[in-house]
């Protein structure tokens, strides 16, 4: 990786955040480097990197059968959204592969799936979180379908025309995708970096959702671009009938590992 950064610190150690670790300033540059590196890790473990994106196609797969068998279809889209909330959650695994061969190490599968025990208290926090957020923004979802299009259900073949091509539709587009956008600025900003940062040093889940947000908000410019390249690649493997997670999903995984490293300053 070859981002330039600066330390930044605080110079008031009677200051709420006195324990944050350093930030580091980074470039515009800098989420490409990650999604280099991320893609080097999944050339150096593609049994494990292949072996979570399938779980997460499966995971889609399955959350879509359950949907269509209640004829709740046309919730797919915003469930699948919301789902890629408990993301950076299910990464677990892919941050402990970049840790692993960023140490040298040759990573396994089964260190992988029980990295997370390492921290099981912290990272069950973290998950009442997140999950809290995923149940809000179901919720959201299945109110703002219900305040625009009330009972009438378009059909499956009338999905495109009915939803997205009317001019009545556009304000349930806007109100939904505004709705979305911001659970989901709140979800990478309070995950950017606190996951992999649990994972990494122990820390509390304060210390290190308090971490996250220094984090975006002192490098907001790279890190818009890097929300938006993490939108890019999930809408990219939604669209694909969710096949194309199996590679963008821990893809994320791993650049979402070297995004820590480069931003928070050791310890």
């Amino acid at each position: 990786m070859t981002d330039n950064v600066v330390t930044r610190g605080d110079s008031d150690p009677d200051d709420r955040s006195a324990a944050i670790p350093e930030i580091r300033d980074i470039t515009m540059d800098s989420p490409w480097d990650w999604l280099a590196a991320g893609w080097r890790d999944m050339q150096q473990a593609p049994t494990i990197s292949l072996t979570y994106g399938a779980v997460f196609v499966l995971a889609s797969w399955a959350l879509t059968g359950l949907l269509l068998a209640v004829d709740m279809w046309f919730l797919v889209l915003p469930m699948a959204a919301g789902f890629t909330l408990l993301g950076p959650l299910f990464a677990v695994g892919l941050y402990e592969v970049s840790r692993c061969l960023e140490a040298g190490r040759t990573p396994t599968l089964g260190e992988a799936v029980i990295a997370w025990r390492r921290e099981a208290g912290q990272m069950g926090m973290m998950c009442v979180v997140l999950l809290l957020l995923h149940m809000i923004w179901v919720e959201i979802a299945i109110i703002i379908f219900a305040l625009f299009l009330g009972d009438t259900v378009p059909t499956m073949e009338r999905l495109i025309g009915d939803v997205f091509l009317q001019a009545h539709s556009m304000p349930f587009l806007i109100v939904g995708t505004g709705a979305g956008a911001i659970l989901a600025l709140i979800v990478f900003s309070i995950c950017a970096v606190s996951i992999p940062m649990i994972l990494d040093r122990g820390v509390n889940v304060i210390t290190a959702i308090l971490t996250s947000l220094r984090a975006v908000k002192t490098n907001w410019r790279p890190m818009v671009l890097w929300a938006g390249l993490i939108v890019v690649f999930t809408a990219a493997g939604i669209a694909t009938m969710f096949v194309g997670l199996a590679v963008t999903l821990p893809l994320i995984g791993h650049a979402t590992w070297h995004a820590y490293r480069a931003l928070v300053a050791p310890s």
